[in-house]
């Protein structure tokens, strides 16, 4: 058999100092090597919704009666911010109403005068499904929502009160943290007794108005 080769010892003493000599030094090579980025960063601003729970405010615009055409409406209303989802709101406004169209066809016409005023009110829950951010330019942004309302109420109508549901859309802008702007479209479907027969009728409201947060 052949003798194990073996290295001396004062050369493994040297080879060891030699290769603690060169650490630093390697490792200086390859911070140097190392590509740093130079990507600016950007401050990313969310977009800051009020924290205020209730809401005031006043609208107007235009509600079309079934059989009746349009007038313009107007009224109050007033919400409740359970979460940030999430919301209720009381609501009554009133219009007026002409039955000149069927004056045309029947003599006298329907009311007992020219026209009736409508008088409504709705109890709704809301839901903002598409919370966001609308843009004025390239430097200014207000915060936003789309909401979704359903509910129910009472309508008041040539002698007549019906029960009243309905469904709609809406979109809110936040003008400060205390006031925003709101649209509206609504559905307001009830059932009323015209002409001795009662029919089922949808009558479409959309209204703008402003809202005050506290």
């Amino acid at each position: 058999m052949r003798p194990a080769f073996r290295l001396p010892a004062v050369l493994v003493s040297a080879l060891c100092a030699a290769l603690l000599a060169g650490g630093p030094a390697a490792a200086a090579d390859l911070k140097d090597a190392a590509v740093v980025p130079e990507v600016d960063r950007r401050d990313v601003k969310l977009p800051k919704f009020p924290s205020s729970d209730f809401e005031v405010g006043l609208y107007g615009g235009l509600y079309s009666t079934q059989n009746f055409g349009s007038s313009m409406a107007g009224g109050a209303r007033m919400a409740y911010h359970i979460t940030e989802d999430f919301f209720v709101e009381a609501s009554a406004g009133q219009t007026t109403v002409s039955d000149e169209a069927f004056r045309r066809i029947l003599p006298g016409g329907i009311f007992t005068g020219d026209t009736e005023k409508l008088i409504y009110s709705n109890l709704n829950v809301g839901w903002n499904v598409l919370p966001g951010e609308i843009f004025i330019g390239s430097r200014y942004a207000m915060p936003s929502q789309v909401y979704l309302v359903a509910g129910g109420g009472t309508t008041r109508f040539n002698g007549q009160r019906m029960s009243t549901w309905d469904i709609g859309v809406g979109v809110k802008v936040y003008l400060t943290d205390f006031w925003a702007l709101r649209i509206d479209m609504r559905d307001n479907v009830y059932q009323l007794d015209l002409l001795g027969k009662r029919d089922t009728t949808h009558n479409v409201e959309l209204n703008a108005g402003v809202s005050f947060l506290f």
